[in-house]
């Protein structure tokens, strides 16, 4: 993991969450192969989510270095529906062949109201583990937004170099989503009746 992409959570850490609140925070990707490397560069986000009433829980499909939950396969988390406040993932969608699929597991597992931390390179040199498929830029993350009916929060793209020199060639496109709450999530589907029916009555 590139320095600058620590950074960037870092900051998503310090923006968006609540130290005071209680979270459970999932990790998708989340093996560190940094570990016992001696490489100077971080290998996790664990560090960054140690407040005592926060659970960070790392998840990949391996065991290993900060792995708590193991999956059998990138399209289906071994967790229930609407049990996560956090779902985070960094430097991981470019090495899943069908992201989109990963993605409605993330959107799946967050609870109404929670949020996903989504991080995914927009350049940086191929690096098959085992594959290196994707690179992302604002309007992925807005069209997977839309895909999992979410609301964007927000999205950067690191369009200028780091000035580590460990990082300077990766930059990242970075989003926060939010799961609607139910109540908005009814909202929406009675207005989508409505409008449907308003269409059939007007023929």
């Amino acid at each position: 993991m590139h320095l600058s992409s620590l950074e960037h959570v870092q900051d998503l850490v310090a923006r968006h969450l609540d130290p005071a609140r209680p979270l459970e925070v999932v990790d998708v990707g989340a093996h560190d192969y940094h570990a016992g490397s001696g490489q100077p560069m971080p290998g996790s986000y664990r560090s960054l989510f140690q407040q005592p009433n926060w659970r960070y829980r790392g998840m990949d499909l391996a065991p290993g270095p900060n792995v708590d939950i193991v999956q059998q396969s990138a399209y289906r988390f071994p967790l229930r529906s609407r049990s996560v406040d956090l779902v985070i993932s960094g430097q991981t969608f470019e090495h899943v062949e069908f992201f989109w699929l990963t993605w409605l597991e993330m959107v799946r597992v967050v609870r109404p109201g929670g949020l996903i931390f989504l991080l995914a390179p927009s350049r940086g040199p191929e690096h098959r583990y085992p594959v290196d498929c994707w690179r992302f830029y604002p309007d992925g993350l807005r069209a997977l937004s839309k895909f999992g009916r979410l609301e964007l929060v927000e999205v950067t793209t690191d369009w200028h170099q780091h000035a580590d020199t460990a990082s300077a060639a990766w930059g990242d496109t970075v989003g926060v989503f939010r799961k609607p709450a139910d109540g908005a999530a009814r909202q929406r589907l009675r207005a989508l009746a409505l409008g449907i029916l308003a269409r059939l009555l007007a023929r």
